[in-house]
């Protein structure tokens, strides 16, 4: 019907006007056309916020207020059929003009909120598509900040039924038809990719995946419908459950694995200065531990290249337990005697490493690194990111100016694949194999493994059967959103090497030029500990931390059991949580039929030394294949009364013990505040030429606020 009279409206001639009435009538139509629409909200559907009509009003308004069109009925013919095409235009996809009394009515019928009275088409609420955190382009910076597409009125109907919730924290829910109308056209999708040079050596890397990822979630929320869920930070961290209360009656030897790692505490740190508290797993007490340095006695030559020192004390967090203090420190190789080493950098520069505190933070890490080495040392670079390839053939350090160079040129880009970079990394470290030295591959990544051999079980085999050459492995996390704390625990743990997380440059110095020694430079592989707790003084005791450490009593004497690295000059300290017998904090009920239970008659040789426990520990030299023991008796020569007569270290360190307990929401700490391990903290802080303790006093103050809000 309308197209007729359209039809008609076109073939008739326009009457005689005034021609000044007619310019004037026209101008002010279009000025208030003009004006609404400026000032109208933008229509659904439309993510440019203009209506369709605003294309035609922009080319026909100025045209219109010249004289030669005002004038004449040519106007007339342009302006009709004009108006004709704008109304099929808004009418085409649904007219925004809405009868609100049946909207009203299906709103009731499905128990929704009615829209205010005289209100225009409500719109679809923002759907929870959030890009990752790479640069966005216009397409995804405009998806996720205006509304998505609603044309349909089913999807009409169930956007009004939704329950408010926040675009970041939301998981909406959409049928698989709908999903293909709300993401972004593949037109311009090649576009939005970008190339990026490969580093020298290494085959063109592939362009980078389309910044949005969205993944149905494997779970659907009902029959035939499945969710959208944005990718957020994809951190794995092993999962390990605090170490229980054993009692000495049934349990008396407790076994681990020496660790010297720190990867925990930087990341702990990392999040709290982020604003958010830790996932309670990547919290491990022991590194938070030791990542201090402390001044604990050291052995006085490499004979016996390490020295215990254990201290009894009052428990600060319950008085009616104890805690044993084992501290163990390496012996500190002279300078001028340290070995030559060969190095080589095995850097991921996958897409994933596109952020400034990935591969920008690793290059200059890796300067700093150079510029400790001697002139005699050997360096070479390796990169992965689907295909490996060398960057940098064995180079000595006395050529410093090319072995930065290959640094600085190093662009990200392409999927990850960290295997073949293993494999590749080993083949040049045993190429450039110096004897009685160092031979070390340094893998830096943010832990995406995601092309060819992926699974720990497979990384594993691999780095077990490259030590066996002689080469040790160091794992430096960078980063966050794609950190796989797992995959670089069990790569350290089973390579004869260490992990640590660089979050800042400040770390990076720390840990690769202040603590360079022990990073590098390894005293001792295999180091396992056992302690024996005497049940004549002993009821029941709990080792904080070391749960990924954990041995079996019979792996402390099989020389065939990999355990952990000491390198030059480093600590490494345990600490357990003892409860002496008679405590009303023992847990464990007597055995009724068991003897052992029953506290004998002081009569034997260790009752009147009144030895609590005996340490044992056991080492390889780097070369060797049998172990050496070295024991330590704990009695109470090494108990002290109150926390204060505690050693300083002793006393800062089981403060930490107590934060990293804290932050695990290990259930023995509850009642123990942060203001009392920040008080502890405070008055045990001594010299602090870093000011790595001042910085803890900091992390305290902030996870206290965090949990309080």
């Amino acid at each position: 019907m309308m197209d007729k009279e359209l039809e008609k409206l076109s073939r008739l001639t326009a009457p005689a006007a005034d021609p000044e009435a007619r310019a004037r009538a026209l101008a002010a139509a279009m000025q208030a056309f003009d004006s609404a629409e400026n000032n109208a909200a933008a229509a659904q559907g439309n993510a440019k916020g203009r209506r369709p009509s605003s294309i035609i009003n922009w080319i026909w308004s100025p045209a219109m207020n010249k004289k030669f069109l005002a004038g004449s009925a040519l106007a007339t013919l342009l302006v009709i059929p004009a108006a004709g095409y704008l109304t099929f235009e808004l009418t085409r996809n649904g007219s925004p003009i809405v009868d609100q009394t049946e909207i009203a009515g299906n709103l009731s019928k499905n128990d929704a909120p009615k829209p205010i009275e005289g209100s225009a088409r409500q719109p679809a609420k923002p759907i929870a598509i959030v890009p990752q955190p790479r640069p966005a382009t216009p397409e995804t910076s405009e998806l996720a900040e205006e509304p998505a597409a609603d044309s349909a009125p089913a999807l009409q109907d169930k956007e009004q039924r939704a329950p408010a919730k926040t675009a970041a924290a939301r998981r909406s829910e959409f049928s698989a038809d709908e999903i293909s109308s709300l993401l972004p056209k593949s037109e311009g999708s090649a576009a939005a990719k970008r190339s990026v040079p490969a580093a020298p050596g290494i085959v063109s890397q592939q362009p980078l995946a389309e910044p949005m990822t969205v993944a149905p979630s494997p779970v659907p929320a009902e029959e035939g419908r499945v969710q959208i869920q944005v990718e957020a930070d994809r951190e794995r961290f092993a999962n390990a459950a605090a170490n229980p209360i054993k009692s000495v009656a049934t349990d008396p030897v407790s076994t681990f694995s020496a660790d010297v790692d720190s990867a925990s505490y930087s990341f702990v740190r990392r999040s709290l200065t982020s604003g958010a508290l830790p996932d309670p797993q990547s919290v491990r007490v022991e590194e938070m531990i030791n990542y201090f340095p402390y001044d604990w006695p050291g052995p006085d030559n490499a004979d016996q290249p390490f020295k215990a020192t254990v201290t009894v004390m009052p428990t600060p967090w319950n008085h009616d337990t104890e805690l044993m203090h084992v501290a163990i420190k390496g012996y500190d190789i002279a300078p001028a005697t340290v070995p030559h080493a060969n190095l080589v950098f095995l850097i991921d520069v996958s897409g994933s490493m596109d952020e400034p505190d990935k591969l920008p933070l690793l290059k200059s890490a890796f300067r700093l690194l150079v510029n400790r080495l001697k002139s005699d040392d050997t360096v070479s670079i390796v990169t992965y990111a689907g295909n490996a390839g060398t960057v940098l053939e064995p180079t000595r350090v006395a050529e410093k100016s090319k072995i930065l160079s290959a640094i600085d040129r190093l662009e990200a880009g392409g999927s990850t694949g960290g295997a073949e970079g293993i494999e590749a990394a080993y083949d040049l470290a045993k190429q450039a194999f110096v004897k009685d030295g160092v031979n070390r591959v340094m893998l830096a990544t943010d832990g995406d493994f995601n092309v060819g051999p992926s699974s720990d079980e497979d990384l594993k085999r691999i780095i077990e059967e490259k030590r066996k050459d002689g080469i040790f492995l160091t794992v430096l996390g960078f980063g966050r959103g794609n950190l796989n704390d797992s995959l670089m625990q069990t790569l350290a743990q089973n390579s004869n090497g260490s992990a640590a997380y660089i979050d800042t440059l400040a770390e990076a110095q720390k840990t690769l030029v202040e603590e360079a020694g022990s990073t590098l430079f390894p005293i001792a592989k295999d180091v396992k500990f056992q302690v024996e707790f005497n049940p004549e003084r002993i009821a029941e005791y709990r080792l904080i931390g070391y749960e990924t450490r954990a041995l079996n009593r019979e792996d402390f004497n099989n020389d065939r059991v990999d355990a952990g690295d000491i390198g030059s000059g480093h600590s490494v300290t345990a600490i357990y949580e003892i409860t002496p017998r008679g405590s009303p904090a023992v847990m464990n009920d007597d055995l009724r039929y068991g003897a052992a239970d029953k506290a004998p008659a002081a009569t034997s040789d260790r009752a009147r030394g009144g030895e609590l426990a005996f340490v044992k520990m056991r080492y390889k030299r780097p070369g060797e294949e049998k172990s050496a023991l070295i024991t330590t008796p704990v009695g109470d020569s090494n108990t002290v009364a109150t926390v204060d007569a505690a050693p300083q270290d002793v006393r800062f360190s089981v403060a930490v013990a107590a934060f990293g307990q804290k932050l695990s929401r290990i259930a023995a700490v509850d009642a123990y505040s942060y203001q009392a391990i920040a008080d502890l903290a405070a008055a045990s802080r001594g010299t602090d030429p870093f000011g790595y303790r001042s910085d803890f006093l900091g992390l305290i103050r902030l996870a206290d606020g965090l949990t309080q809000r």
